[in-house]
């Protein structure tokens, strides 16, 4: 099992700033993706941004710019600098990793979620 702990969210003013941290525990193989995704109230959840292990990266085209994912290896720690905020990127943010267990078989986690709010 991995337990994903996040970390960062709140309440801030349009073109402000947050960074969030998610810190994932348990006993794997290795971690091998992270990434976040949102879901704002009434909506799916959607990706956000992901980072391979070796640091490769994919944004949502309306973040592009705006955001930067990050990882440390030897922490087990995704991150999301969040710059000019907009009310739009209100939303609850997940971390989401992808692991390689020791038997060899792939399985994904989810974290409970931290709320970003973004005022206008």
């Amino acid at each position: 099992q991995v337990q994903l702990v996040e970390s960062g969210g709140g309440l801030v003013q349009a073109g402000g700033s947050l960074r969030l941290s998610c810190a994932a525990s348990g006993t794997v193989f290795f971690i091998n993706a992270m990434g976040w995704y949102r879901q704002a109230p009434g909506k799916q959840r959607d990706l956000v941004a992901t980072i391979a292990r070796g640091g490769s990266t994919n944004y949502v085209d309306s973040v592009q710019g705006r955001f930067t994912i990050s990882r440390d290896n030897a922490k087990n720690t995704v991150y999301l600098q969040m710059n000019s905020l907009k009310p739009e990127d209100t939303a609850v943010y997940h971390c989401w990793t992808k692991v390689l267990h020791i038997g060899g078989y792939e399985d994904e986690y989810w974290g409970q979620g931290t709320q970003v709010t973004v005022s206008s």
